[in-house]
């Protein structure tokens, strides 16, 4: 018998985001400290589904999205600096520890999976050496562990996820532009940049200015001459690379670095050893960096949840932030006359997950496209993706969906 599910459709009031005077958007790269801390938590919780179901043949109850990245300390100089004190990954939250007699070695599962992706997306950075783990993840709650041996397992939150689609002009470029400043091509040309990539977008009516902070590592700079003719040669790339990009955008003007000073001398210059503010300047921690899409984009409804590794099985935080931008993706491409589209789906503590608290679609629609015209179409891409949560959680745990 098909699952009576309160999904509400409903026409938007609101202008378009592309039509909107001023847009924001920001984009943190693979090296940034909150990116590192979300993509590490995450990797960890994969890691811990994978040795649940391998042990037991199910996901034991955990969460690691409390997760801080310590900054470190160094000296960077011109030709090469040095390492002070080694940056620190504290993991924290909650993990299933035993289960029927069988202990699992959550710590050694965490900072091995920790040391892998870190060699696997970090150039300079060695973790037997430039790093340091302190292990804060203890046993979860009785009430919370139980949730899991139940028959019907449960939200584990009232809390709501948001997603739309599709991206914006502005998005898009934004997103681009970390992704071709951290593509190995790019590194290979300009192998002083470190991975530490932030982009910030502003677009006022058509006009579009990036403005973009860039570790540098400080091994290939010479001098302050070298710093400045580099940054001015990566500025130059990145604002051709997007003017062959740029579809409705007018103008796009690029600023790098904004902070230096060449007056300054060495103290003027963004220089790093390891090509991330981590290794000194700044900290990282779960959930202040981009959202489950990859951006942060300050003219949409957000959801405060942080999704990074926290578990796929009934944590909504995660699965409902996720699947809601799933859902509006779908809308969007199957939906003809869907210009733009909200999604929101509520929880309700316990409840089973497949029958949200309250599933909304809010549309802006193209011209001459009425809401009786879509309202139908619309309902059923939700009813669909929640009809089959489960497989989607099954991909889910095991990170087959990006989450930041």
């Amino acid at each position: 018998m098909k699952k009576q599910r309160n999904i509400m459709v409903e026409a938007s009031s609101t202008l378009p985001v592309e039509e909107q005077r001023t847009e924001l958007v920001e984009r943190k790269g693979i090296a940034h400290p909150d990116t590192m801390c979300d993509s590490i938590m995450e990797a960890v919780c994969v890691a811990l589904c994978r040795e649940y179901v391998e042990r037991f043949g199910r996901i034991l109850h955990h969460n690691i999205d409390k997760g801080m990245l310590v900054a470190g300390r160094t000296l960077p100089q011109p030709g090469g600096g040095k390492i002070i004190e080694p940056m620190k990954i504290v993991f924290g939250d909650r993990a299933t520890y035993a289960y029927k007699g069988e202990v699992v070695p959550v710590g050694e599962i965490a900072e091995a999976t920790a040391g892998r992706w870190l060699r696997q997306h970090m150039r300079f950075v060695d973790p037997d050496i430039h790093i340091t783990c302190q292990n804060e993840i203890k046993p979860g709650s009785i009430e919370l562990t139980d949730a899991f041996d139940r028959p019907v397992i449960g939200a584990n939150d009232t809390s709501v996820g948001v997603g739309h689609a599709p991206f914006t002009e502005t998005e898009r470029l934004v997103l681009a532009a970390e992704q071709y400043l951290n593509s190995n091509i790019f590194k290979c040309a300009h192998p002083e940049t470190g991975k530490d990539v932030k982009i910030m977008g502003f677009r006022s009516g058509r006009d579009l200015t990036l403005t973009a902070a860039i570790a540098f590592v400080d091994r290939y700079i010479r001098d302050e001459k070298t710093y400045f003719e580099k940054k001015l040669v990566i500025q130059e790339s990145l604002a051709q690379f997007i003017r062959c990009k740029q579809e409705t955008i007018d103008s796009v003007t690029v600023h790098i670095n904004t902070l230096d000073d060449p007056a300054r001398g060495e103290a003027g210059m963004y220089l790093t050893v390891l090509g991330t503010s981590a290794e000194s300047a700044d900290g990282g921690q779960v959930g202040r960096g981009n959202r489950v899409n990859g951006l942060i984009t300050f003219n949409r409804a957000q959801s405060l949840e942080a999704a990074a590794g926290k578990n796929p099985v009934n944590h909504v935080g995660k699965i409902y932030n996720v699947l809601s931008h799933e859902m509006a993706r779908r809308i969007h491409k199957e939906v003809e006359g869907v210009g733009e589209v909200t999604i929101h789906l509520c929880s309700q503590i316990g409840k089973p997950l497949d029958e949200p608290l309250l599933a909304s679609a809010c549309l802006i629609l193209e011209n001459g496209v009425h809401l009786d015209d879509v309202r139908e179409a619309v309902a059923s891409v939700i009813q669909v993706e929640l009809a089959y949560i489960r497989i989607f959680m099954e991909q889910l745990a095991l990170g087959k969906y990006p989450v930041c």
